[in-house]
C-alpha cells in the first residue's frame, strides 16, 4: 500500500466533497460564451478535485515536507547563492501596506512603497560605486537583458558600429543567452593557467566591432579576476562597455565596488546576494546599476522625488523603454531592503568575509580528497574535480546523488565546463564551522565508499522519497499522458 503523502490529489478526490463555504454571490450570472471567443472556451467542464480543507492542507505540506530547502539543511549550491533568509525579511514583507499594495493604485496612496524601492536604488548605488540603478528587473536574466538593451542604445546614440560582446568560457548560460537576445553575436574568451580571462585571447578578439564584454566578477570559478583594470581598459579603448555578472556579488560587498575595477554596468541578485528566497521559477529581482553616462537609457518608469513627493517618472526620451507590465517583484525588493538595512554597512562587508573565509575553510578540508584544479585565490565560492574519483568508477553525479542520502543538497556539478567532473560548491556565510565539519566529512566518507562500499554510491539516493532518475530521459521523453487523460475527463 501506497504512502498517503505519495497518492495524487486526484486519487484522494471523492465526489460531494467541497473544501470551500462561500456566500450566495450577488453578481448576476453572464454566459460567457457571449463574452469570449468560443475558440478559447473548453468543450467539458474543469475536472478539478473534490477535497475537503483538511485534505488539502494535509496534502500540501506532506508535498513541502518532501522538498530540500534551505530552512530544512544545508543547500552549498555554487554559483546560485542559497543563504538563508532571516523570518524578519519575511515579517516586514507581510505588512498590509506592502503586501496588499496594487500596482495599479494612485502613486499618491503609494508614498511609503515608492519611497522604499527609491531609497533601495540609493543604497545599490552606494554599494556598487555606480551613478542610477533601476529596480524594476524581476529576475537577474532579465536585468542582464535590460543591461545589454542599455549598452545597445548606447551604441545607437554614438552611432557606433557594433556587432559582438566578449564572453568567458565559463560564463553563466544567461550570459550568452542575453547577448544573443540583445542582438550581438558572443564571442568566447579562454581561461589561463590561473583560471582568469586570458589576456592574450582576449587582445585577439576586440576590435572596433566590440560592443562590450560580459564578465562575472568574482568569475565562475570563484577566483577574483585580479587584472580587471587591464580587462576593462583593452575594452573601453574600442569604446566598448564592461558588464559585470553580479551573480558572485555576495563576495563583494564593503570590499570592492564594480565602478572602481572599470564596469559599466552591473546587475544585482536581490535574492542571491540578500538573501530574499527564490528558486522553482522566481520570484526574483535583477536590478541593474550603470555609470552617469548610461543613466537616461535605463527603462522607464524612473521612481523620482518631486516637491517632496514620489512619483513614476517616462521623461527619458533615449530610455530603452518599459521591461514589463508593473515594476518588478515589489516584495522581494522589500525583503532586500530589510535584510541590508539590518546588517549596515559593517555587517554587509562582515557577511562577505565570512563568506570567503568559510568557502576557503572548506576547500582547505576538501582538497587532501578532491583535486582543487584553480586553488588560488578562492572567494566566496570553489570549484573541485572529482576526476580522480571518476578514474574509480564514481562520477560526480554518483557523488552528487549521494549526498542526498546524508540530507544534504547537492552542489553545482558539471559547470564550468572547463573543469573535468566539476562540483562547484558555495556555503555561504549562513553556515556554522559544525555544519562545514560535518558536510567535509560526507564528502570524504562518499570518496572512501568508493573503495569499500561502491554500490552504495552507485544506488543513491535510497532514503529520499523519490530514488536515482534518469535525468536526460526524463528531460527527452517528458510524459504529460497523465495531465492530458486529467484535462480531458
Amino acid at each position: 500500500m501506497r504512502d498517503s503523502s505519495s497518492t495524487l490529489i486526484f486519487e484522494k478526490s471523492k465526489k460531494g466533497r467541497d473544501g470551500v463555504s462561500l456566500p450566495p454571490s450577488e453578481c448576476p450570472n453572464i454566459d460567457i460564451s457571449t463574452k469570449i471567443n468560443q475558440n478559447l472556451l473548453r468543450k467539458k467542464s474543469l475536472d478539478l478535485p473534490a477535497v475537503s480543507e483538511p485534505e488539502v492542507v494535509r496534502h500540501y505540506t506532506n508535498l513541502s515536507a518532501k522538498n530540500h530547502h534551505i530552512d530544512k539543511g544545508f543547500y552549498p549550491l555554487g554559483s546560485c547563492t542559497m543563504k538563508y533568509n532571516p523570518k524578519i525579511n519575511d515579517f516586514i514583507a507581510s505588512f498590509d501596506g506592502f503586501k496588499n499594495i496594487h500596482p495599479l493604485q494612485n502613486p499618491e496612496s503609494a508614498q511609503g512603497c515608492l519611497e522604499l524601492m527609491f531609497e533601495l536604488e540609493i543604497i545599490l548605488n552606494k554599494i556598487t560605486g555606480m551613478h542610477s540603478s533601476t529596480v524594476q528587473p524581476s529576475a537577474g536574466s532579465q536585468g542582464e537583458y535590460a543591461g545589454i538593451l542599455v549598452m545597445s542604445k548606447y551604441h545607437e546614440v554614438k552611432n557606433n558600429e557594433k556587432k559582438t560582446i566578449i564572453i568567458p568560457e565559463s560564463a553563466h548560460g544567461t550570459n550568452p543567452a542575453s547577448v544573443v537576445l540583445g542582438g550581438y553575436e558572443p564571442i568566447k574568451v579562454g581561461t589561463d593557467s590561473r583560471g582568469r580571462v586570458d589576456i592574450s585571447d582576449l587582445k585577439s578578439k576586440v576590435d572596433k566591432y566590440t560592443a562590450g564584454m560580459m564578465l562575472t566578477q568574482p568569475n565562475t570559478l570563484g577566483l577574483f579576476e585580479d587584472h580587471i583594470e587591464e580587462i576593462s581598459g583593452i575594452i573601453h579603448d574600442v569604446d566598448g562597455l564592461m558588464y559585470m555578472d553580479g551573480a558572485n556579488l555576495n563576495a563583494l560587498l564593503g570590499i570592492a565596488k564594480p565602478s572602481v575595477m572599470g564596469f559599466d554596468i552591473t546587475h544585482i541578485n536581490l535574492h542571491k546576494t540578500f538573501s530574499t528566497p527564490h528558486g522553482g521559477g522566481g520570484p526574483g529581482a535583477g536590478p541593474i546599476c550603470v555609470v552617469e553616462k548610461l543613466s537616461n537609457f535605463l527603462p522607464n518608469p524612473r521612481i523620482v522625488k518631486n516637491n517632496g513627493k514620489f512619483e513614476f517618472s517616462f521623461k527619458n526620451k533615449d530610455s530603452i523603454g518599459r521591461l514589463h507590465s508593473y515594476y518588478g517583484n515589489f516584495l522581494v525588493l522589500v525583503r532586500a531592503y530589510s535584510y541590508i538595512l539590518s546588517l549596515g554597512d559593517e555587517g554587509l562587508e562582515k557577511m562577505s568575509r565570512v563568506a570567503i573565509l568559510n568557502a576557503n575553510y572548506l576547500k582547505k578540508k576538501l582538497q587532501e580528497t578532491y583535486d582543487v584544479p584553480y586553488s588560488n585565490g578562492s572567494m566566496h565560492e570553489f570549484v573541485i574535480s572529482a576526476l580522480k574519483q571518476k578514474n574509480r568508477g564514481v562520477k560526480a553525479l554518483d557523488i552528487a546523488k549521494s549526498l542526498l542520502d546524508y540530507n544534504y543538497h547537492s552542489p553545482t556539478i558539471y559547470f564550468p565546463i572547463n573543469v573535468a567532473e566539476s562540483i562547484m560548491i558555495e556555503p555561504t556565510e549562513s553556515e556554522s564551522i559544525d555544519t562545514l565539519d560535518a558536510f567535509a566529512d560526507a564528502m570524504i566518507e562518499i570518496d572512501k565508499d568508493i573503495d569499500r562500499n561502491p554500490d552504495k554510491i552507485l544506488d543513491a539516493p535510497t532514503t529520499t522519497p523519490v530514488r536515482r532518475l534518469n535525468e536526460t530521459k526524463a528531460n527527452r521523453e517528458i510524459d504529460v499522458n497523465y495531465f492530458l487523460s486529467v484535462d480531458e475527463k
